[in-house]
């Protein structure tokens, strides 16, 4: 995992929230050091004043589910047990822990928060609490083709169906469809996933010109529909990855309802 920490700050200074972040690209492709993604989490580290650990996880084809979602979840265990490197030079809140994920790296995201708060982990003296999950334009699918899919099919540079199918099937257990729970989890071709308690409050970013955003409106229905606190964030003219380009306006108030959640989140703490 690469480590983001703000400036060096008083020692006084209260602790900081910790942002784990999963990286997008189909479970395949990029990395933590890819160069928007690092720029990427070096702003949110910057703006939102949280330490970001940028994970490295396993990627397909090479590595199928559930690899990614154990790197990732081994991740909340290593926190809670050695901690972040002391050289970071701020202290943390490791109450204050939000899962964030873009595209692929968001369908991590809900995965790791689901297991984390079914676990004994949260029953422990493990110290890692999620407060929120931060879900980019999540890769949520099915064997249906949406109505998005079908109206936004070559819009944008970073999705299409066929490179999406490949993404799946190379990520998915061997035989397994795009009804798989790891994929499906808006309850229309298999059931809806049963959400414990303390699964975290979400935050759940749509764009306009996505293919893949019915399946993120459902998931968001979804979360509604189980009591789950839920915010959906929609950017009209938001293509698939917008926020990798940050000269957008866009990408800008991204960043600041990205700090708003987290505010919200914890401001009851």
């Amino acid at each position: 995992a690469r480590v983001f920490s703000p400036s060096v700050g008083k020692p006084e200074a209260a602790p900081l929230p910790v942002v784990v972040y999963c990286h997008g690209g189909g479970f395949a492709l990029l990395s933590a050091s890819s160069a928007p993604l690092d720029a990427m989490c070096r702003r949110f580290c910057r703006e939102l004043g949280a330490v970001v650990v940028s994970v490295n996880y396993r990627r397909a084809p090479e590595h199928r589910h559930p690899a990614a979602y154990d790197d990732c979840a081994d991740v909340l265990s290593y926190l809670g047990t050695a901690g972040l490197p002391a050289d970071i030079g701020v202290p943390v809140d490791l109450s204050r822990c939000f899962l964030a994920g873009d595209s692929a790296g968001g369908n991590i995201a809900h995965h790791v928060a689901h297991r984390w708060t079914s676990s004994a982990a949260v029953a422990s003296d493990n110290p890692v609490r999620l407060a929120g999950i931060i879900l980019l334009q999540p890769y949520f699918g099915g064997e249906e083709r949406t109505e998005a899919e079908l109206r936004l099919e070559g819009v944008g540079p970073v999705v299409n169906m066929r490179r999406s199918d490949w993404s799946w099937k190379a990520f998915l257990p061997e035989g397994a469809d795009r009804n798989h729970p790891a994929a499906h989890v808006t309850g229309e071709a298999c059931p809806e996933p049963e959400l414990p308690e303390e699964f975290p409050p979400a935050m759940v970013v749509v764009g306009g010109l996505d293919p893949l955003q019915d399946w993120q409106r459902r998931y968001a229905a979804m979360l509604q529909r189980k009591g789950k606190a839920v915010q959906l964030v929609e950017f009209p003219d938001a293509i698939h990855g917008f926020y990798m380009f940050p000269k957008l306006p866009d990408a800008g108030k991204l960043v600041n309802d990205v700090k708003n959640f987290m505010e919200t989140a914890t401001s009851d703490h």
